[in-house]
């Protein structure tokens, strides 16, 4: 009865190979407060820590801050999602 499904497709993502896959994209990283960050992802580590560049800060989907680099602590994080949005808004 054995022999059927395989084991280590190569189709097989896990969430660490989508995070490799997105360092140096534009992502969304939503805090468990609410608020939105939107930028490009510099680095992370495994507590979920997060370095983002050209970042800015969306609270109730108004933008209201932007900050070169920015530093996020994962314990405050929901998710992180890649960005559909070009950042060159032009403001």
């Amino acid at each position: 009865m054995s022999g059927g499904g395989e084991k280590g497709s190569a189709t097989t993502k896990t969430p660490g190979d989508f995070l490799k896959s997105i360092r140096g994209r534009p992502v969304v990283v939503k805090l468990n407060s609410g608020v939105d960050y939107r930028g490009i992802l510099a680095c992370l580590d495994g507590y979920m820590n997060i370095a983002m560049e050209q970042t800015e800060e969306y609270v109730n989907g108004q933008l209201k801050n932007k900050y070169g680099d920015a530093f996020i602590r994962g314990n405050n994080v929901l998710y992180i999602s890649t960005s559909k949005r070009t950042l060159a808004d032009g403001a």
